[in-house]
């Protein structure tokens, strides 16, 4: 039986300094994370998508779903 132990900070820190999990130096591709969205390289610009993660690609896919539905409906008013 195994136990799940959340990664210290440090470990986050550690995987996003890594330059090894930065495809292209703009896609942080991390299986060892589990968070759907860590920060940017430059941490006050946002959050990014972890493309290793399959809940965050659906997270990233059902938001442009979200945003192209709420833009029609906008626009057609």
């Amino acid at each position: 039986m195994t136990t799940k132990i959340k990664p210290t900070i440090e470990e986050y820190e550690n995987w996003h300094n890594d330059p090894n999990n930065w495809k292209w130096k703009i896609f942080y591709f991390n299986k060892n994370d589990k968070r759907v969205f860590p920060p940017k390289r430059i941490k006050y610009l946002g959050w990014t998508v972890n493309f290793a993660n399959p809940i965050s690609i659906i997270s990233l896919i059902a938001l442009v779903i979200a945003i192209g539905v709420i833009s029609k409906y906008v626009k057609s008013l």
